[in-house]
């Protein structure tokens, strides 16, 4: 995945460098690409993944609803097939710990899950179709960048090498060279300069809780 120069996502990115940089190069992340996370913050941290993407699900069948073009809607789809993808690596470790899917999704919601799935919907409900896949983004491309990074720690017995392997993928990759297509998209249909302001707070309040959602792993925080 290679950020486009002068693509809205690279803009918004620079607009928000240090908070970006406290997102993909926190402790958590740090610890898990070393190996050194204990087992406890990435369990606490991938059950809540999961309830995150459930709600994200949700955020991009919003999309969909909010859609007004065939091409938006089909990104909006690729987006949710995407999500389902994912959960599929979420279903297996909590498997092999003794938690089944139906006990997955019982699980109560921590508070930064809560502040951070709820935040995205907002935006959709609020404003409109690039609002939402702007409030998206520091997810779904900040994973993808995070698991580049950590790619070369990778290794057989790793204990997060399926992880990293998953968001390092040619396949996750592409899922994030899309949305930041998609942004483009949005951004020249929908877009203009005076939205800058609001679509730069958006993403700096979504990468901020994407930071708080690492800090929950981290602290076992509830």
């Amino acid at each position: 995945m290679t950020v486009p120069p002068g693509s809205l996502f690279e803009r918004l990115r620079t607009a928000c460098t240090a908070d970006w940089q406290a997102y993909v190069d926190h402790a958590f992340v740090r610890a898990m690409g070393a190996g050194t996370l204990p087992e406890a913050s990435f369990r606490h941290y991938l059950g809540q993944d999961a309830l995150f993407l459930i709600h994200f699900a949700r955020a991009y069948a919003l999309a969909a609803f909010k859609a007004d073009t065939l091409d938006d809607i089909r990104a909006a789809g690729r987006g949710m097939t995407a999500i389902l993808d994912e959960m599929g690596l979420h279903v297996a470790f909590c498997r092999r710990w003794g938690l089944s899917e139906s006990a997955l999704q019982a699980l109560p919601e921590a508070r930064a899950t809560l502040a951070y799935t709820r935040y995205v919907l907002e935006r959709g409900l609020a404003g409109d179709v690039l609002d939402l896949f702007v409030a998206l983004a520091p997810c779904v491309v900040g994973y993808a960048e995070i698991g580049r990074a950590l790619a070369p720690l990778s290794h057989p017995g790793h204990p997060y090498a399926e992880w990293i392997d998953q968001y390092a993928g040619e396949a996750y990759q592409g899922v994030a060279a899309d949305a930041m297509a998609t942004l483009d998209g949005l951004f020249a249909r929908r877009g203009g300069e005076g939205r800058m302001p609001e679509l730069i707070r958006t993403f700096r309040d979504a990468t901020r809780l994407e930071a708080d959602f690492w800090e929950m792993g981290w602290t076992l925080a509830s």
